[in-house]
């Protein structure tokens, strides 16, 4: 295990030349890497320790098992279910190096030699020990952290004390690999050592699959990809005003007339085993069915649950067409609510633990045309609203389920949520940020500012300019996004303007009372830090769906997963280094078949230093 003077020895030696050698991403807390070539065997055998037992795989996808010995630290216990688990993910660290067609040609001058002789094969990878071990990682409480540690003779040793762990090292060491322009895999950086973990435990990405079409087998390669990033947590943005992909066999109307078409529907069984693939690849998935608002396709299978329905826009204040929003006093909505909390929270719970209720965007203006209400009044209005909450999260709570909710959940109407409650922030004033982590709870970061992959390509929700530009203008490059620090802007507060679709919203009041009651808030924001569980990466898909999904998510996605496991890094934290590394990874992804964007142009590439960061 390596000491704290060793790894900080590993830190500075990585500082100088990490860069110039292995594309990790995203990148490990402390590496030391040698230059010592080993070349990969599709033979490589994998060894399990640390429980009762030690099984010895010569083939891990075979079974039953090919042989066993005893070796290894013993526990109290043997997981069976984890050692299945490690065999899958071995498994997947195998194909990722084999099917990898990344010839490292751009990050070298046109002819130079860079590729190791072949008349020289010495040494092979023959093989890779798994320990899982309590504390394996004394650098870190996480349970994803992770150790490897490997001879110049290419064996290899992976240390965790979790499953987890061991998944992430797996995805590390595939990065260390390349292919040789005649066929054979290699590795240039041998021997090497990581010491890795995670500086936030909620990893995710945000996909809408309601506004256009996002097939299922869309949804299977961005989760292979999010395993490559460390991503951990793929929230479903699974309905909206526009349509109702989801069956819920209760309801069976409600995709039957809410879908755009019979072929767009996402089949109870298809969910389940969409999601039961994500956590074979050690990542939940979870839904968000936004309530009351953002509901208008229930009017097609029950046009009695919705007020306002494709209302005039102009007159009641949409976000996008069409209008219509749950009614807030009906009976009609609660029976409705229990019969689709019934059917669907039942279904998901084996694969997750997290329900988004959304919550966001509520257009009061809408309650006008209520019967049931028939006012705009948010005084008479909130009280029907929390009681509106109030029925859903009672069946959260039987399934031991955690409720997300957009800010303007408790920010805007200041709902009375429960204490375990996830609060997602979207909008980008860190006053808002401030507001939630002073008031106890836990928080998602990922403002429109930095981490909305859909801005830029002129939606319907334009700006107050009137150029077509959209409102959430201009497109955040993948620089952008990597320069998004969270938490400095809790230090900078008042910086920043809360922006929606509608334009500029006020600013901070800059009278001394407000500036003092601020201060006072941002400072208990700051010591409630803790409370900041991760943050999400969004991509609404108005201008989304199969064609372009892969070009709008990577690499963009793939750096505000590598801010998620490091830290922020500012914008000071983008260099030449971090763009060259992140090149690497859109290369090995492309390998895979995803239409990534580019990072850089070849000839920056091919010339560090020439093109600055």
């Amino acid at each position: 295990m390596l000491n704290l003077a060793s790894i900080l020895q590993s830190t500075l030696w990585l500082a100088c030349v990490f860069h110039l050698t292995s594309g990790i991403w995203p990148q490990p807390h402390t590496i030391a890497i040698g230059s010592d070539v080993v070349w990969y065997l599709p033979n490589t055998s994998l060894h399990i320790t640390g429980y009762q037992k030690c099984h010895v795989y010569d083939d891990p996808t075979q079974y039953p098992l090919s042989g066993s010995a005893s070796c290894g630290r013993a526990l109290d216990r043997f997981l069976a279910e984890d050692e299945q688990i490690i065999k899958l993910a071995f498994s997947h660290l195998q194909h990722d190096i084999t099917e990898s067609s990344f010839i490292p040609w751009k990050f070298h001058l046109p002819g130079s030699d860079f590729e190791p002789d072949l008349e020289n094969r010495r040494k092979y990878l023959h093989s890779i020990t798994v320990e899982i071990l309590p504390d394996a990682v004394s650098v870190s409480d996480s349970p994803e952290a992770y150790k490897i540690d490997s001879s110049s003779d290419g064996i290899i040793t992976i240390s965790s004390s979790t499953v987890s762990g061991v998944r992430h090292a797996f995805s590390t060491l595939s990065q260390l690999f390349y292919k040789h322009s005649h066929g054979e895999l290699y590795s240039p950086y041998f021997p090497v050592s990581i010491v890795d973990y995670p500086r936030f435990a909620h990893r995710g990405l945000n996909l809408d699959i309601s506004r256009n079409e996002i097939t299922p087998e869309d949804i299977y390669k961005t989760i292979d990809i999010m395993r490559l990033t460390k991503l951990n947590k793929l929230h479903l943005h699974a309905t909206d005003s526009q349509s109702w992909p989801l069956d819920i066999p209760a309801l069976p109307e409600l995709s039957r007339k809410g879908a755009y078409r019979a072929s767009h529907t996402w089949s109870s069984e298809t969910l389940k085993q969409v999601q039961a693939f994500a956590q074979s690849q050690g990542i939940e998935l979870y839904l968000e069915i936004d309530m009351p608002g953002h509901t208008a396709s229930i009017h097609h299978s029950h046009p009695d649950l919705i007020a306002g329905y494709n209302a005039p826009l102009a007159n009641y204040s949409a976000s996008e067409p069409p209008s219509g929003q749950l009614r807030l006093n009906s009976t009609s909505v609660t029976a409705f609510l229990n019969t689709l909390l019934n059917d669907i929270l039942p279904r998901i719970k084996p694969y997750t633990t997290h329900f988004h209720l959304g919550g966001d965007e509520l257009n009061t203006n809408v309650y006008a045309l209520d019967p049931t209400v028939n006012s705009t009044s948010k005084a008479t209005l909130r009280p029907l609203l929390q009681s509106f909450y109030n029925t859903i999260l009672s069946h959260l709570s039987h399934h031991n389920l955690t409720p997300i909710f957009w800010q303007e959940a408790l920010l805007d109407w200041n709902l009375t949520l429960p204490t375990n409650s996830i609060i997602q922030i979207w909008r980008p004033s860190p006053s808002d940020l401030s507001a939630v982590l002073s008031r106890g709870h836990r928080v998602l970061f990922g403002a429109a500012s930095h981490w909305y992959l859909d801005c830029g390509f002129g939606t319907y929700l334009e700006s107050a300019a009137g150029d077509f530009t959209d409102w959430c203008a201009p497109y955040k490059s993948w620089r952008h996004v990597y320069a998004y620090d969270p938490l400095g802007s809790l230090e900078s507060q008042g910086s920043l303007e809360s922006q929606g679709p509608q334009g500029p919203q006020k600013s901070l009041e800059s009278s001394k009372s407000q500036k003092s009651s601020e201060s006072s808030e941002s400072q208990t924001a700051l010591s409630s830090s803790h409370l900041l569980v991760g943050g999400e990466v969004h991509l609404w898909s108005e201008l989304t769906d199969s064609v372009n999904l892969d070009g709008k998510l990577w690499p963009r996605a793939a750096a505000a997963a590598e801010i998620l496991w490091k830290g922020p890094v500012g914008v000071g934290g983008v260099s030449e280094g971090v763009t060259r590394r992140l090149a690497e990874w859109r290369e090995r992804v492309v390998g895979k078949g995803v239409r990534a964007e580019v990072v850089q142009m070849t000839w920056c590439l091919m010339n560090e230093g020439g093109c600055g960061v």
